[in-house]
């Protein structure tokens, strides 16, 4: 499996117990979503490693996670600092205007005044905000991922509707 067909699931950060379990630090709003997971992708070396799991025990963005054939607390040191993915199947469905980034790329942008402005090109995130970069006639245009701004997303036609900020569309096209 290529990391291009997963996503970030997280980190294992220390042993836990004396048995050989780890604990992960998930990247999720909804940890839950993940308490029948059956296995787990390490990036070890730049290649992803299954670990099959025994059990899983999910306390908010924490897991204490039992690995098949991991029963000491010595081979399990060696797994802490990895990197976890999952594949992307495992992702929850999600409705609404809500999406994941990996998704959207090639999807049309709509405004609600000018009209089509292109295609997602990529998703851009930047520390306090993650934006869509749409080019339109050749020039760039960074969307803000707001709630305010994405109108609808309709997922059938691969569409977004927003309404943009005021003169944001205008900054770009007349610069």
């Amino acid at each position: 499996m290529q990391k291009d067909d997963c996503f970030y699931f997280g980190k294992v950060i220390k042993t836990h117990g004396i048995k050989g379990e780890i604990s992960i630090r998930i990247d999720s709003d909804n940890p839950a979503n993940y308490s029948g997971i059956e296995f787990i992708l390490l990036d070890i070396n730049k290649k992803l490693i299954p670990f099959f799991i025994d059990s899983i025990k999910i306390n908010q963005n924490k897991a204490y996670v039992a690995i098949q054939d991991l029963k000491t607390v010595e081979n399990a040191q060696d797994l802490v600092g990895y990197e976890i993915y999952l594949p992307l199947d495992q992702l929850p469905k999600l409705i609404g205007n809500k999406f994941y980034y990996h998704e959207v790329p090639g999807f049309k942008v709509v405004d609600k005044t000018y009209g089509l402005l292109g295609t997602i090109d990529r998703v851009l995130e930047y520390p306090n905000q993650a934006v869509f970069q749409v080019f339109h006639k050749g020039k760039e245009i960074l969307i803000p991922i707001q709630d305010e701004v994405i109108l609808k997303l309709n997922r059938k036609t691969k569409t977004f509707d927003i309404d943009a900020p005021d003169g944001l569309i205008d900054l770009y096209l007349n610069s």
